[in-house]
């Protein structure tokens, strides 16, 4: 009797055994012809890249450093422009800033593309996309400071301007010669991080003084 019961186990082994060899059989060819019925399947997921949030920064604190004291400057001295219109234009203006600092650059295999978020119109801020097949050059572009820009020259005679002020320019330009094939070893970005760092800081001590002047002026009761 536990003789029979014995075989019996290891007739239960051996089918288990087969079953299961059965199953991973059947998954690994699953797999095998659902790459062959679909071959994007394996196709790398794009790269997002987002300007710098020091750039962002930086420039939307010169902004209402720049700004913020006109309307206190315009009560004080009685100008023709009254305070709320001035708050008014400030207001759009910052917006209107901070959705040209959105900016988006994706990049896939199928090519480049420069976009914004929905709420940013497209008569303010259109965005691009350019193909890999149709890229011919990247050409280099002085700036009137003295800078150096590049534009993606399409086979239509269309010009981009490469995104250089994002986080990660590096991975972006290895990645356009990845898939074009143009020499990006001297593409640079238009500015270092340091200069950005200098810049906030000024911004930073022009905040205090517009910070003391309108403290200054509230206390010596010119606005109230």
């Amino acid at each position: 009797m536990c003789f029979y019961s014995s075989i019996n186990i290891e007739k239960i082994k051996t089918q288990l055994l087969c079953l299961w060899e059965v199953v991973y059989s059947y998954h690994v060819v699953k797999k095998e012809l659902s790459f062959l019925v679909n071959p994007k399947s394996k196709m790398s997921s794009p790269s997002i890249f987002r300007l710098s949030p020091l750039i962002r920064i930086t420039l939307l604190s010169l902004y209402v450093a720049l700004t913020s004291p006109l309307p206190f400057l315009s009560q004080v001295t009685a100008a023709p422009v009254p305070p709320a219109l001035l708050w008014v234009g400030i207001s759009i203006g910052f917006v209107a800033l901070y959705a040209a600092l959105s900016e988006r650059v994706i990049v896939d295999d199928q090519g480049i593309q420069v976009t914004y978020p929905a709420w940013v119109p497209r008569f303010f801020r259109k965005g691009w996309l350019l193909p890999w097949s149709e890229v011919k050059e990247l050409k280099p572009r002085t700036t009137g400071q003295g800078g150096l820009v590049y534009y993606f020259l399409s086979k239509d005679g269309k010009a981009y301007l490469l995104p250089m002020r994002i986080v990660g320019f590096t991975q972006l330009v290895r990645l356009v010669q990845e898939k074009t094939g143009i020499d990006t070893t001297d593409v640079y970005p238009l500015a270092q991080p340091w200069m950005y760092l200098i810049l906030l800081a000024f911004t930073m001590l022009l905040l205090l003084v517009d910070g003391w002047t309108i403290t200054t002026a509230v206390a010596q009761g010119s606005i109230i």
